[in-house]
């Protein structure tokens, strides 16, 4: 009875070795942080497989955390996959994050921050979290409601102004306003696609903080709908400035002064605002 021959070990998917090669130079400090990763052609070239196959590699990386697709850019290495001081170690192979509607909206979140909102698109989003466009959709029905989402997640940061606010309700009002303001500096997309989407409209957060800067109302002769007016009014007037503050920021980018300027027209047009709705209260009043 002849000797059973042992069955040869199965070679490693090509995709695998070239990953683990592409890793070993990130490791080695050969690629560094922020730096790009050969493309799905130059891999094609340099390790003589399909493109499928290269692109198969870029996906394993992305779903390890090692690396990150930028739009415009192309994939590059992702901060920490070094394993470096206050760097995340990259997650073990097929394990990747799961994707979660909370999950989609932050990275859009992330996203639109550091690129702006002409990089928002579905396409950017699903190479941003290394999964296929479609899978996105098992969880947000498309852009216009992961716009309204990403606005939702960003106003519910907002709280309210902070320290003590004076008790007139011109000062509350001017002192919520100015904190929207700020909102909408730290992420200067928002305003303009909150525009952009079909019948826009402004989160619960936008307009009730204004409503709670009237609170209580000024005067006897303000009824409710009027206080709830003003405060759409007011969040309204701050969002139609800020949405010029995209191109302020890539002016700035520039060295140019325009944020500045933005802000001296965001100021003047508040307290003119405020001044008109100030001969609305007391002509409430003196009508009671």
């Amino acid at each position: 009875m002849g000797v059973l021959e042992q069955p040869a070990a199965p070679a490693s998917a090509p995709y695998r070795r070239i990953a683990a090669e592409l890793r070993a130079r990130i490791a080695s400090g050969e690629i560094r942080p922020g730096e790009k990763v050969p493309s799905v052609r130059r891999i094609a070239q340099e390790w003589g497989v399909a493109t499928a196959t290269a692109a198969k590699v870029l996906s394993v990386l992305r779903e390890e955390g090692v690396v990150r697709a930028v739009p415009g850019v192309g994939t590059v290495v992702a901060e920490g996959a070094r394993g470096e001081p206050g760097g995340r170690p990259p997650r073990a192979a097929g394990a990747p994050r799961a994707l979660t509607r909370e999950r989609i909206v932050r990275t859009a979140i992330a996203l639109a921050d550091a690129h702006g909102a002409a990089a928002l698109s579905m396409r950017a989003l699903a190479a941003e979290l290394g999964v296929p466009t479609m899978a996105l959709y098992r969880h947000v029905p498309g852009k216009d409601d992961l716009v309204a989402r990403m606005a939702d997640a960003v106003f519910g940061e907002c709280g309210g102004p902070p320290g003590s606010v004076p008790g007139d309700w011109r000062a509350r009002l001017r002192a919520a306003a100015r904190h929207q303001w700020a909102l909408y500096r730290r992420h200067p997309w928002l305003a303009r696609v909150m525009v952009s989407v079909p019948r826009p409209r402004l989160p619960a957060c936008a307009t009730g903080l204004m409503e709670r800067a009237m609170a209580p109302p000024p005067g006897p002769g303000l009824e409710a709908g009027a206080v709830s007016r003003i405060g759409v009014t007011v969040a309204g007037y701050v969002r139609g400035v800020a949405v010029n503050l995209e191109d302020g920021a890539a002016a700035r980018r520039a060295r140019s002064g325009a944020d500045a300027d933005l802000d001296a027209m965001f100021e003047f047009g508040l307290a003119r605002l405020l001044d008109g709705l100030g001969v609305y209260v007391e002509q409430r009043r003196g009508g009671s």
